[in-house]
């Protein structure tokens, strides 16, 4: 599913694929304060970047939630990773952190100049929230962030199943049309 923005023109796809082998000038991924891996995906990520972002990962020192820093992507296909602090050890990922972490995440995509970027949904798997409250919060971030000037030509969020792909799709049509 491929929509433009008509106010931005700015490219939103939805898709089922493996974060680890999307090609974009960067990739979000949630994260814990330690910028640790919040599920079993993105740990996988995290292991197929290799050991340059191991040792990126290994020098930072805790972040507040609702942060975000841009790191090398190591081994991977896109040039960077923002990793968005969406829960520590005493705040659990909420509504409200998950808000936070995408809008920062994407103004460090503004301030690196990033083109492309694929998104992995928040919030998901240990997160505690479900697709449709994740999706509903993404939709939310990202049509008020694409208002500003400065925002990625094209975003895709990058789904694990066809139900989480279903639930952004579903979000995201209100604000989107069909690209021509």
């Amino acid at each position: 599913m491929n929509d433009v923005n008509e106010s931005t023109r700015a490219t939103i796809e939805v898709r089922v694929d493996d974060l680890a082998f999307v090609t974009a000038g960067a990739v979000v991924r949630p994260t814990t304060s330690d910028l640790g891996a919040p599920t079993a995906l993105l740990r996988r990520l995290e292991l197929a970047a290799g050991e340059a972002l191991a040792h990126q990962l290994r020098g930072q020192e805790a972040l507040p939630v609702g942060s975000a820093v841009v790191t090398g992507a190591g081994e991977l296909s896109s040039e960077l990773l923002i990793h968005a602090v969406v829960s520590s050890q005493t705040e659990s990922v909420s509504v409200g952190s998950v808000r936070r972490a995408l809008t920062s995440a994407l103004q460090r995509a503004a301030d690196w100049g990033v083109e492309s970027l694929a998104i992995a949904p928040f919030g998901l798997g240990a997160g505690n929230l479900d697709p449709d409250e994740s999706a509903a919060v993404t939709a939310e971030v990202l049509t008020r962030q694409l208002r500003e000037p400065r925002h990625p030509a094209h975003i895709v969020i990058v789904a694990e199943n066809e139900a989480e792909a279903d639930a952004f799709r579903a979000r995201l049509a209100p604000h989107l049309r069909e690209a021509s």
